[in-house]
């Protein structure tokens, strides 16, 4: 068992990767070590680099996975297939300084730390040639997540080194998906965690192109909405919620549009309902289940599900609303309540029966 495994996420990193494993091979000399390199399918050829280059040193390791994607959900399944005592989390894109997790292993060793990470904004660190405006949204993250990881100058670092023992303790509890694992394990802890840093001079990149994005800040919202709230809620209901506010606002536009048209207005309800719930789907499609996007015949068959289900939710909004107004409460807290537990209701069923329901259970 070696002492230290390296997890490397990649998705279309091809170019980048033969670089990374020589570098790291040189920066790890004397260490007991193996490199996971988790590689999200993107027919690009990533994974027979890295298969070819693990026929020739068994240190080297591929996990390739088919039909899921997400930085956080890579490393995760990296570090679980490893059993080494410390498990280190580098990007594939060489921004990451590989001659510094020596640093972060033997810090973590002696300070007997859970996280020890590598930070771009203490003293000695840098963001190197990172465009103005990316280092403008990394501080402002910064900033909305302190409330989770007070102290950490550097909350959204991929790149830091963790002890195993410290994962076993909080992978149940992780949002997991997204692109910010590091922020994520800090928060599953609870305070229940000791971290140090060291600095690091971030890198340009090479090859490749950035994987920012309205989904990834959309993740990254999520993530704190999940561990704000204590956990309560699966992590992608924020998400799709969300989405559900986005339905009001078509439902709203069309039903003016044809309203004002037609002046049928039992007519115009009915399409600007079917046009809500369109857009709805397809939104999250895109957004709260872009891991598991559906396409081609599923995704037309996942409309349809989603048609049902959405249909059955506003007859129960309608019956749990009039129930309530019934009871004597407010109209809008009747209101409310019934779009609550509507939204529930088409949460669920549709994870169960469009996006295929392992999501439900955990997230």
């Amino acid at each position: 068992m070696p002492e230290l495994s390296v997890v490397v996420p990649a998705f279309r990193e091809r170019e980048n990767i033969p670089a990374l494993l020589q570098a790291l091979e040189q920066a790890l000399a004397g260490l007991d070590w193996e490199t996971i390199v988790v590689v999200d399918d993107a027919f690009d050829g990533t994974e027979e680099l890295v298969r070819e280059r693990a026929q020739r040193d068994p240190r080297i390791r591929c996990i390739q996975r088919i039909g899921r994607r997400g930085l956080a959900s890579a490393c995760i399944e990296g570090m679980l297939a490893s059993s080494a005592p410390y498990l280190a989390v580098i990007d594939a894109d060489l921004q990451h300084d590989e001659t510094l997790v020596p640093q972060l292993l033997a810090k973590a060793r002696r300070e007997e730390a859970d996280v020890a990470v590598a930070s771009r904004y203490m003293a000695g660190g840098s963001t190197g040639e990172l465009a103005p405006e990316r280092v403008r949204l990394s501080r402002l993250a910064g900033a909305l997540s302190a409330t989770l990881c007070e102290g950490l100058t550097d909350a959204m670092s991929g790149f830091f080194v963790v002890r195993r023992t410290f994962l076993e303790r909080v992978v149940r509890n992780l949002y997991g998906r997204g692109f910010k694992i590091l922020l994520d394990l800090i928060a599953a802890a609870r305070g229940e965690i000791r971290v140090v840093e060291l600095p690091y001079r971030m890198r340009s990149r090479a090859y490749g192109e950035s994987k920012l994005g309205a989904r990834v800040i959309a993740e990254f919202f999520m993530l704190l909405l999940y561990h704000l709230s204590g956990r309560l809620l699966p992590a992608r209901f924020f998400l799709f919620a969300a989405v559900g506010v986005t339905g009001m606002g078509v439902h709203l536009c069309v039903l003016w549009l044809l309203f004002a048209a037609s002046g049928n207005f039992l007519l115009s309800q009915a399409l600007a309902t079917w046009a809500a719930m369109t857009s709805n789907f397809f939104l999250n499609n895109v957004f709260t289940y872009g891991d598991q996007r559906l396409r081609g015949r599923a995704m037309w068959r996942g409309v349809l599900s989603f048609y049902a289900a959405c249909s059955i939710g506003a007859l129960i909004n309608l019956a749990i609303a009039e129930w309530l107004f019934l009871k004597s409460l407010p109209y809008w807290v009747a209101g409310l309540g019934g779009a609550v537990i509507a939204a529930l209701w088409n949460f669920f069923t549709t994870a169960s029966f469009t996006w295929g329901g392992s999501i439900a259970r955990k997230r």
